[in-house]
């Protein structure tokens, strides 16, 4: 069954998941863009969606493992790549994407700070990753506080891991100043800074994704309740990384909550923290028939929607 299939973290376990997600791309593809004609444009741009994709899964699978955020198993990358092609309709947008990839790199440093080694250039990389992200989605300056929760629980706070990422986050501002500064296009630059005003907290009202997002953040509360006890009661890098992963589940969160188009393509945040603590807590289980039944109900529920939703 598949409980047996995700125990382990073997290369076939990625194949098929990859092949599965594959299906679901075809489909979210030609659904989108073949309704009316096939030509070689259309075709083209999808061959970059799914090398995008591509580098996407591996960086998610590359900071898992680098970071031991799980034990030896499947069960985080088949919760990513589930979750991931629940939204695939709302997020074929090359923008969209690579927000995604850029956000992935900007938590593959975050969690290695656990190691000292190159720290303050990975401090450095994780506010340029963030700076370059801000100025395709603004809001996203709100991961910040990652940055430094990452810092206060792996290193110490000093003047140098303060000032870092903040040079880091600079940088690709000031590059983007002066490009938008040569081209008399200053306005275009400013814009990054009018913060429209939260008005609602609501997350979806009149779409079939709040079921979804409720079945996550639902699966996600158990998963803390069961796991946490046992991360927290040792002192190691991974009760670090585990509080890490909370606190990033948090600020995505509230992320979710303030973006103002809500279309689903924004709960790609919630995914990383959301499937790893999944995960975790589906460690703890040693039923292999309750484990059998949430895979199952996963793939219910993802195949429901791409097909009779």
């Amino acid at each position: 069954m598949l409980a047996n299939f995700l125990s382990k973290s073997k290369p076939i376990n990625f194949i098929v998941l990859l092949a599965f997600f594959f299906c679901f791309f075809l489909l979210a593809v030609f659904n989108t863009f073949f309704v009316d004609s096939f030509n070689i444009d259309e075709l083209l741009k999808i061959g970059i969606f799914f090398l995008l994709f591509l580098g996407i899964f591996f960086f998610y699978n590359f900071i898992i493992s680098k970071n031991n955020l799980t034990f030896d198993n499947s069960y985080a990358f088949f919760s990513f790549t589930l979750f991931l092609s629940f939204t695939l309709p709302s997020i074929l947008e090359y923008k969209i994407l690579i927000l995604i990839l850029l956000h992935l790199l900007f938590l593959r440093k975050i969690y290695s700070l656990k190691s000292i080694k190159q720290l303050i250039k990975k401090i450095f990389d994780a506010g340029f990753w963030l700076g370059i992200c801000f100025f395709i989605e603004p809001l996203s300056i709100v991961f910040f506080v990652l940055i430094y929760a990452g810092i206060y629980l792996h290193q110490k706070i000093t003047i140098h891991t303060i000032i870092s990422p903040i040079i880091g986050f600079i940088t690709p501002l000031i590059i983007y100043f002066t490009y938008c500064f040569w081209f008399d296009n200053i306005e275009e630059f400013q814009q990054l800074f009018y913060f429209y005003d939260v008005k609602t907290f609501l997350i979806y009202s009149e779409n079939d994704s709040i079921w979804f997002v409720g079945f996550i953040l639902l699966t996600t509360l158990l998963s803390l309740f069961i796991k946490s006890p046992k991360a927290l009661s040792v002192n190691n890098s991974f009760k670090k990384n585990w509080i890490l992963l909370i606190i990033n589940l948090i600020i995505s969160l509230l992320f979710v909550l303030i973006i103002e188009d809500k279309n689903a393509s924004e709960i790609v945040y919630l995914l990383f923290p959301t499937s790893v603590i999944i995960a975790n807590g589906l460690e703890e289980i040693k039923s292999s028939l309750a484990k059998n039944v949430i895979f199952i109900l996963i793939l219910i529920g993802v195949i429901t929607h791409q097909f009779l939703l």
